[in-house]
């Protein structure tokens, strides 16, 4: 535990002297925030669903308590803004405005995914395509504030495209047949075929609407979340069948990658390995250790029960409730997204190199 502490130190005083040294000046002048509730910072709160985190205990440790981010603080895009030396987080689609718009916009909604139809059991979300549909609508907002299509595309294409989408594909799709058949029409590799064929003309589509800075997350080991484990597994360890199909998906999104690497020569695209970064990195080692459950008192699907209490070391914890990380665990992936110890944990750069092309 001392180990951690000391670790977790030299990861918060490298991200103060990182934003400290470069100045105060975004590095970018915008970003935008595709994803699930890995990202959502509150575009739910208003939908009927029970995809939903803006009560208690969710945002305990955020300085304005409960947002609709579904962890205890901030998340993985929240530190990246942080980093890339913003001083207001990205605001979410829901409660834009017209006049900061240029900054960015955070699209997350909780319970979506690549496909249309994933998560429509627990009630409405803004799945990716609508996500698109509405940063089209972005688009052309900005373009008209800077005085044109021309002008508007120049702009945009310095920002940062942050997409981090499929983990609901499988957790509220193809891991639940008794709401879905997709598990019974693909095998693993079919359907990761499928979502990545879908997952690439949605990409495409943001690059035709200008994007030309993509960083895009692969999942987290899905069948270690505490959730799988305690439902489909053997209570103790990993879900080792889930965890295969979701790293069939992570293989052909890094090929995806190199394809549009090579298709669009004015664009980059590069893939963060949050599975390698999870289950290897030395900085989580003692997050895996004590954290294999949730943080938080959760309910039967695996959300926080409202007002309980969650565990006092939130910071030695890697999950929150039954499906998200901790604040503590957002900041590690972060770091290492930003900034790559090793080349195997990003492909074929880190978030620091993209901004630089």
């Amino acid at each position: 535990m001392k180990r951690l502490f000391l670790v977790l130190l030299v990861v918060h005083a490298v991200i103060e002297y990182d934003c400290g040294v470069e100045g105060k000046k975004p590095k970018v002048p915008c970003i935008f925030i595709f994803g699930d509730s890995l990202s959502d910072s509150g575009n739910n709160n208003h939908l009927l669903t029970s995809a939903k985190a803006n009560y208690l205990p969710y945002g305990i440790d955020f300085p304005s308590g409960p947002t609709g981010r579904f962890t205890n603080g901030l998340t993985t895009p929240d530190f990246i803004t942080r980093r890339l030396g913003f001083q207001n987080l990205i605001p979410p689609f829901a409660n834009i405005s017209d006049s900061n718009i240029l900054k960015g916009v955070n699209y997350a909604s909780g319970a979506s995914g690549i496909r249309n139809e994933t998560g429509t059991h627990m009630g409405a979300k803004i799945s990716l395509g609508l996500q698109i549909e509405h940063h089209r609508a972005i688009v052309s907002q900005i373009s008209g504030k800077l005085g044109g299509p021309e002008k508007g595309g120049e702009y945009l294409k310095k920002c940062l495209y942050y997409v981090n989408m499929g983990s609901n594909d499988y957790l509220q799709n193809y891991f639940l047949p008794q709401y879905f058949s997709t598990s019974t029409i693909y095998n693993p590799d079919q359907f990761a075929e499928a979502l990545i064929h879908e997952y690439s003309h949605h990409l495409r589509a943001l690059y035709e609407l200008g994007s030309r800075k993509f960083a895009l997350f692969g999942l987290f080991l899905l069948g270690c979340l505490p959730n799988e484990v305690m439902n489909h597994g053997d209570g103790t360890l990993c879900v080792e069948e889930e965890n295969r199909a979701v790293l069939i998906f992570n293989d052909k999104l890094k090929e995806l990658v190199n394809q549009f690497n090579r298709q669009f020569s004015d664009a980059k695209f590069i893939y963060i390995n949050t599975a390698l970064i999870s289950s290897k990195s030395p900085l989580l080692d003692g997050l895996r250790s004590i954290g294999k459950s949730s943080c938080c008192q959760v309910r039967a699907d695996g959300m926080c029960d409202p007002n309980k209490s969650p565990c006092a070391e939130r910071n030695l914890n890697m999950f929150f409730d039954s499906f998200h990380p901790t604040e503590a665990a957002n900041k590690l992936l972060a770091t290492f997204a930003y900034r790559s110890l090793h080349r195997i944990f990003t492909h074929p750069m880190d978030i620091s190199h993209l901004l630089h092309l």
